[in-house]
Order: structure tokens, then sequence, then C-alpha cells
């Protein structure tokens, strides 16, 4: 018998199964040499393997949105271009060229300080992996063919890997890689399927059919088990799936305290397809809607009208309320088609708000989009990084001319939409009051707010110990801001990780918090607690 404990936890529940082992296949590039007259020849051969790959991908995307984003990182300019230059200037392969180039591109987000962002890593390599794919022409394991219930492991496991798996015989997954906001984690809670990521050295205890059983609550792997600990885990798993049918009875109740206040429930997204996969949750809306990805995972800036039809679609989806982010992009979340200078320190540097009051076309263009799919949903405007109520109003000033601009052209939007901002900055938490004169409504971002607050980078694993949201100092300043708020009759909510911890719940209520907004797989196990 072997235990394992894993300190992060992806998503919760017990799992009880044989493990089924997903082994990489070798992609390690063929090193041959390329003539100078070859060169043209090895050029023809990826213009082929890219047009083999959107193909698929075209096809996968009917079926799920997620790989749209996709079909633009394939055909992306820099990602070609890096490609062909190395095959024309490096005569390399086209094994090497594309091995190479997406290593490149893919460290671009491995080395960003946003862990949510820093995931989108998996993207670029899922590209990389099925380009190589083609190239070898080998076949690879199909996680679709999974017919019996099984708990998967593996390296790691890419979207178009997860997008495979049949919820019904997965029963848990664990990785060696990837972290709490990767593909597989976002999957796996949305589908209530027990997940532990970054488990170092799994695979080396584990071979096919062997039995594993993982709590994915308290972070714990046995493999092998004795009668005695399978027999626990058997009755522990049965508790669980009695808590699991217990809170989602909860979803047909509105989320009202013991003390009658009605409290909002939202998720965080970053897509439409996210919102799909939680309509069944009984939501209250959209807390937070990231656009940046609709930035990062492209390959140029979004037009108004690819921005429009994104931002339409969340709000037909999830008509209750769509509150969309502008552009927090910028430091340390690069783009692959624009340079940013490089800065010593990406969280205090020039990003988010910032970038979009110097760029006001870029501005313009987003607020313009997000205008015109508000006359389809209830749709809110929510501004990142405000540190100065000057900036609060020149983003609100650049709104009114869209506002205008629209009016001219005849195209609907709603009049009366909301402008709120992300209370994430000690300078936003020390002028509360003025801002709520000036805001619509407060969104607490527990993430860079407790960093800021404690001057504890959330990345750096020396002091994670030290980066903790229910310091005295970060729950002062949420009672602040909560109250900073109230004063003047705005609704605070709050779209950080602690919205979805069920043991912040209490001190939240008690401060005061209306909305909670979180991942769509906490929603249940919140709503429960709220009502009590």
């Amino acid at each position: 018998m072997i235990k394992i404990k894993v300190e992060k936890t992806a998503s919760r529940g017990i799992a009880i199964a044989p493990a089924y082992v997903y082994r990489e296949v070798d992609l390690t590039p063929d090193h041959y040499p390329v003539a100078e007259e070859k060169i043209p020849q090895e050029e023809k051969k990826f213009t082929d393997i890219k047009q083999a790959v959107l193909a698929d991908l075209e096809q996968l995307s009917q079926e799920n949105p997620i790989f749209a984003a996709h079909i633009a990182i394939a055909d992306d300019y820099t990602l070609q271009e890096g490609i062909i230059g190395r095959i024309k200037s490096g005569k390399k392969n086209v094994q090497q060229a594309i091995c190479e180039t997406v290593e490149e591109v893919a460290e671009i987000f491995g080395q960003m300080e946003d862990e949510y962002m820093r995931e989108r890593k998996a993207d670029v390599l899922d590209i990389g992996k099925r380009f190589l794919i083609k190239c070898k022409n080998i076949t690879v394991q199909d996680l679709a063919a999974i017919c019996e219930p099984v708990i998967v492991v593996a390296k790691d496991l890419f979207p178009s890997d997860t997008v495979k798996m049949n919820p019904e015989f997965v029963k848990g997954i664990i990785t060696e890689e990837g972290g709490v906001t990767s593909h597989v984690s976002i999957m796996a809670k949305n589908y209530g399927i027990p997940a532990l990521t970054g488990v170092a050295n799994v695979l080396g205890n584990l071979e096919d059919g062997k039995t594993v059983c993982m709590d994915a609550e308290d972070g714990t792997i046995v493999i092998e088990p004795e009668e005695a600990v399978l027999e626990d885990y058997r009755k522990r798993q049965e508790e669980d799936r009695k808590e699991q049918e217990e809170v989602k009875k909860y979803r047909s109740m509105e989320t009202v305290t013991p003390a009658g206040k009605r409290i909002y429930l939202c998720i965080n997204v970053g897509n439409t397809e996210e919102i799909r996969l939680a309509l069944d949750k009984n939501i209250d809306g959209i807390g937070l809607f990231r656009t940046e990805f609709l930035y990062m995972e492209n390959s140029h800036f979004p037009t108004e009208e690819e921005q429009f039809a994104v931002y339409k679609e969340a709000a037909k989806l999830c008509p209750q309320e769509v509150t969309i982010r502008t552009l927090d992009i910028g430091g340390d979340k690069s783009l692959p088609y624009y340079e940013f200078e490089p800065e010593e320190n990406p969280f205090l540097g020039w990003r988010a708000i910032r970038i979009s009051l110097d760029m006001p076309d870029l501005f313009r263009t987003q607020l313009r989009a997000i205008l015109r799919a508000s006359a389809f949903g209830h749709i809110r405007i929510m501004f990142p990084m405000m540190i100065s109520v000057e900036e609060l109003q020149s983003a609100k000033e650049m709104v009114e001319t869209c506002k205008e601009e629209l009016r001219r052209e005849q195209i609907a939007f709603d009049e009366n939409i909301e402008t709120g901002m992300m209370m994430e900055t000690p300078a936003s938490v020390l002028l509360a009051e003025e801002f709520a004169k000036e805001a619509d409504f407060f969104s607490i971002g527990t993430n860079d707010l407790t960093q800021y607050i404690l001057a504890v980078d959330r990345g750096n694993k020396k002091i994670a110990s030290r980066y903790d949201s229910f310091h005295p100092a970060v729950m002062k300043a949420i009672a602040e801001i909560i109250r900073a708020g109230h004063k003047y009759n705005r609704k605070v909510g709050m779209c950080g990780e602690l919205a979805g911890d069920v043991n912040a719940v209490p001190k939240l209520l008690e401060l005061g918090l209306d909305e909670f907004s979180m991942s769509a797989g906490n929603v249940d196990y919140v709503r429960k607690t709220i009502i009590g």
C-alpha cells in the first residue's frame, strides 16, 4: 500500500477505481538535415499539417466551443512565422521547427505570474502536440474508448484529451503536472469529477488496473489499499455521495440567509462554454467574465464584431447578469502579437485599466462591443486595477463617448448599463467612499487584494504560507469596502477565490457581502452554507 499526500486539490470528491494510465507518446522531433533545395518541401509539410490540424479542430469546435480558441492558436501568425522562420533561416526540419517554436510561445504563458493565465500554456502545447502527431503519423490512446469505471492518471492532460472523457466512466483524475486553474481542473469541477493535479512522480507508482482510492478534498491518494482502508474509503465515498445529492436539493431554493437577506450566487468564467456547463446550478449570473482570453488566444487584437459575438452569446445564455471585466492584461500577461516592454515588477506595472486608458482605440473597441451586447441581456461593465477616482472618471467618460457614437449610428444598447470596479488595490480600499460615489457596484478581487495588502507574491512558493486571505488585515480591508459601498447603496460582490470557500462564507455574510462569484463547482456548497 502506498499513500500520497497532495497540498492543492483541483476538484473535490472521493473516488475508488482501477487506474487507467494515460502514457505520453514520444514526440521527440526527428533530427535530419535540411539542404537548401529541400526547404520549400519542409515548408509545404508544415502547411499541409497545419491545414489538417485546423480541419480537425473545426470539427471539434462544432461539438465544443473551447476549440474555437484553439483554431486561432493553430492559425496564429506568430506561431506560423516562428516555424517557417526556423525552417528557412535555421534550416531546421519541420518537426524541430514546430517543437522549438511551440516551446518558446508556451514559455511566454508559463512565466506569467497569474496562475489562471499561466495554465493557458497547455493550450499552446496542445496545438504543438497535434502538429507533431500529424508530422509523425502516430496513434495515441483514445480516452473516448474508456467504457468502464477508472481513475485516469497522466503526466498531464490537454483540452483535446479531456473533452473526449465520458464522466460516466471517468471517476477521478490525477495528473503530475497542471494546477488548480488548468483545463483539467475546470472540466473536473464542471462535471463533478474528483481531481488532483501537480502530484509529483505518481506515474512511477502506478500501472493499469491497480486499485486507487483518492480523496480530492483532503488531497490523499492510496494505491493498492489494504482491505480496512478500502472499506473506510467506501464508507466515506457513500457519505460524500449523499452530501452531493443533499446540496443539489438546495438548487431549487432561493439563496436567503436565516436572517432573511437575499444573497446572489454567480460564477467566474473565461468563455461561453463555461456558462453553458453551469446553467443547471441555478446561478444568479456571471460575476466575472474574463475578457483577456479573447485577446490572448488570438492572432490579433479582437475586432469589435468578434468581441460583440462573444458578449452577445454570454448575455443570451445568462440574461440575469453578466459582469464583463474590461481587458486585464499587460506586464505578466503577454500577447503573441504585441510586444510589452520588460518590467521588473509586472504586478505593479503597465497593466489592466492603465493600458486601456493609454490605448483609447483598443478600449473604445471593447466598450462598443460590450455596449452593443447589452441590448441582449443584463450586462455590467467592470474596470480592473483602479487606484484613483480620476481613472474611474476617465473610464466612464470613454463609456459615454461610445454611447454617443452608438446613438448617432442608431445601434441599440442598454442606456442604463451599470459601470463598476474591481476592489483589489490598497488605494481602492483607502478611497472606498470616494469610489462608491462614482461606481455603480464593487467586486472584491481577493487574490490581488491579499497579495497587495500583505506584500506577499502568491506565486512564490517560499512564502506561500504567508499568503492568507483570512489575515486580519485583509478582513479589515474587505469590511471597509463593504461598509463604504453600502453607505452609498452600492451592491458589493466578491469574485476572488475566497468567495467559493465555504469556511469563509459565515464571516463574509457577517460583513455584509451581497454577491458571491466563484468556480461553478463550488456553487452548491456555498448555497447550502448560506441557507444554513
